[in-house]
């Protein structure tokens, strides 16, 4: 299902990297923007997949550039953000969409090493990819931050607090951020998905139970869609959000409400 609510030109022109892109709602993510006129950048540890999507997004009429990158490691986040800057001159937006929840389980049967990836992975890995990409958009003095959070950081998330706890990290870290950048005409927005049909909600797909438990417990009766996420996402990547900052904007059929 594709939407057509912004203009399709509305990026045109403009350079977007997206992390956690190979798959998911990373993919739809990036589809979305090169629907919209940006060029990607498409960033995960899954270069075979990443170079898969890019095909599409030159079939397009768009440029793609497919690397791999471990988000725990710093290193490369760096490293990604100077190939980045130095093939297209310029990163307009960056989407961090990378994420991970390896385990549900109770908080007292949770282990060190799904502390770790779970934190590394949503947290400091959005972190230190904000930092590299921000430090390029300060030089420039304009650009648009987009975080995907989820609905799991603005309440109690039942077999998940580890990543409930980063989810509401990044709704914090959205805010400070936006704060300490607005000066450089940065914007910096978080957007907060609940159960959509792909991504980290695959494990509700394939349960017809929990997947009416959920739609059950959904005002609008259903599911998102990624292209619905996508949407939002080109919305606060264009002009037209220029004066939304700050804000944690949950995408989730009034699950929150």
């Amino acid at each position: 299902m594709e939407f057509e609510v912004l203009k399709p030109d509305i990026l045109e022109g403009r350079v977007a990297l997206v992390t956690g892109s190979s798959r998911g709602l990373g993919r739809g993510i990036a589809l979305g923007l090169a629907r919209h006129g940006a060029d990607l950048v498409l960033t995960s540890r899954k270069l075979d997949l990443n170079r898969e999507l890019a095909e599409e997004i030159r079939a397009m009429g768009r440029r793609a550039l497919p690397l791999a990158t471990d988000i725990m490691k710093v290193e490369e986040i760096f490293a990604t953000v100077d190939k980045a800057v130095e093939e297209y001159g310029a990163i307009d937006i960056l989407v961090n969409n990378a994420g991970t929840n390896p385990i549900r389980c109770n908080a007292v049967d949770v282990e060190e090493w799904s502390w770790d990836k779970i934190f590394d992975t949503n947290l400091k890995g959005l972190f230190f990819f904000s930092q590299a990409v921000a430090r390029h958009m300060i030089g420039r003095g304009k650009g648009k931050i987009i975080n995907i959070s989820s609905a799991a950081g603005a309440a109690g998330s039942p077999l998940a607090s580890v990543y409930g706890a980063t989810k509401a990290g990044v709704n914090q870290l959205t805010r400070t951020l936006a704060l300490e950048l607005a000066p450089h005409h940065i914007n910096v927005n978080a957007l907060g998905p609940s159960f959509f049909e792909v991504g980290l909600s695959e494990y509700i797909t394939k349960s017809p139970e929990l997947t009416e438990a959920i739609v059950a417990r959904t005002p609008l009766g259903r599911m998102g869609k990624v292209d619905e996420l996508a949407e939002a996402v080109a919305y606060l990547a264009s002009d037209a959000a220029d004066y939304i900052t700050g804000q944690v904007i949950y995408i989730d059929g009034g699950w929150a409400a």
